[in-house]
């Protein structure tokens, strides 16, 4: 019996591989694209959703310090954090509310009314549709195993495209390879479908699965990354400056900064965190520099600015940018949403490729 080359053996080992990982993790795959795309835009979903959050007036700070103390009366936890964000962009002041420090899931997001008095939204995060999306993309509702589950899964899907690119890599023309044959016999027609969407596909969905890899499992971006450690400075434990004061310690130690978040803690031994966009950082939501301040003073105890951070920092920055797409602006978050949609049509066009196999060889 003659033996086939190494190379045909290799490329059918190539071919099964994908073919079992992409049984193995495709429904995961597709599932956990289309719950990407639609966290691209989130934000702006669930404020369509919700129109009691939208108005026409921003809020200067002195109503942020007025929202702080509309919440505190509300909830109080001598060990909670309030954190607040600053949009620019009108409309309700959205702010988390954190029992106790590290505890993330059992956060409740509440929106503020411009003026700062009266709380016009509070839900729990994951009870609402988009924090729910949210936690299914990222963690499979299932907590930090959930996440673990989603960040090896992803190391999966990986092999899964590259394997994919590695059995279609032609060893003849490029043309050929390349071609979609409209009056092939279907089960060429799934194929080329499987195989033109995947090569499309394959260059946005290689760095967002590889970036969401990174996000799931911090422990391996701290590994392969090495980024510097946040500063965890100790305040005085004594009084509490206002939000309007910690930002403009903030600005003065950060000036080229555009204040993001400012984190009030309850308990004064914690201290003030505000978080920046420093020139050259890439996620306007999510930047990576921080200023801490004393909470009876105002003094500021520790910066952490990712511009002279390392390299590692500068690359952890970028993670989150490249896996929603936000690094280039509307553009490329669209693009992200279009990327999200082909592990779909690659897991319809492979299974029914798949399938028509199969009936054939069980015909013959």
């Amino acid at each position: 019996m003659e033996r086939r080359p190494a190379t045909s053996r290799a490329r059918i080992a190539v071919r099964r591989i994908h073919l079992w990982l992409g049984l193995g993790v495709g429904l995961l795959f597709a599932s956990l694209g289309l719950t990407g795309s639609a966290l691209v835009f989130y934000t702006g979903i669930d404020a369509a959703l919700h129109p009691s959050i939208r108005a026409t007036v921003d809020a200067p700070a002195p109503m942020l310090d007025r929202a702080l103390a509309t919440g505190r009366a509300w909830r109080h936890d001598a060990h909670g954090k309030w954190t607040i964000e600053l949009t620019g962009e009108g409309g309700a002041i959205p702010a988390r509310y954190y029992p106790a420090p590290g505890h993330h899931a059992d956060r409740t997001m509440v929106w503020f009314s411009a003026d700062g008095t009266r709380i016009v939204r509070a839900e729990p995060w994951g009870g609402y549709l988009m924090s729910w999306l949210y936690r299914l993309h990222m963690q499979l509702l299932a907590g930090n195993a959930g996440g673990q589950v989603v960040g090896w899964s992803g190391v999966a899907m990986l092999l899964l495209l590259l394997s994919g690119v590695a059995a279609w890599w032609p060893r003849g023309r490029w043309r050929k390879a390349l071609s979609f044959k409209r009056a092939a016999a279907p089960v060429r027609r799934w194929r080329d479908l499987h195989k033109l969407t995947g090569l499309i596909g394959a260059p946005l969905l290689l760095v967002l699965v590889a970036t969401g890899v990174l996000l799931a499992l911090p422990a391996v971006t701290q590994a392969l990354l090495r980024p510097a450690p946040i500063p965890a400075p100790v305040a005085s434990g004594t009084g509490r400056v206002t939000i309007a004061h910690a930002l403009a310690a903030a600005r003065r130690a950060l000036p080229a900064g555009r204040p993001v978040f400012v984190d009030m803690p309850n308990d004064a031994r914690t201290p003030i965190r505000v978080r920046l966009q420093m020139p050259g950082d890439p996620h306007r939501r999510f930047p990576g520099s921080y200023v801490f301040l004393d909470g009876g003073s105002g003094r500021v105890l520790a910066v952490h600015d990712v511009r002279h951070a390392g390299t590692g920092s500068a690359l952890a920055s970028w993670v989150r940018a490249l896996h929603d797409g936000s690094f280039g602006g509307p553009a490329t978050r669209v693009l992200a949403v279009l990327a999200g949609l082909v592990p779909a049509a690659l897991l319809a066009t492979g299974l029914l490729h798949w399938r028509r196999r199969r009936r054939r060889a069980i015909r013959r």
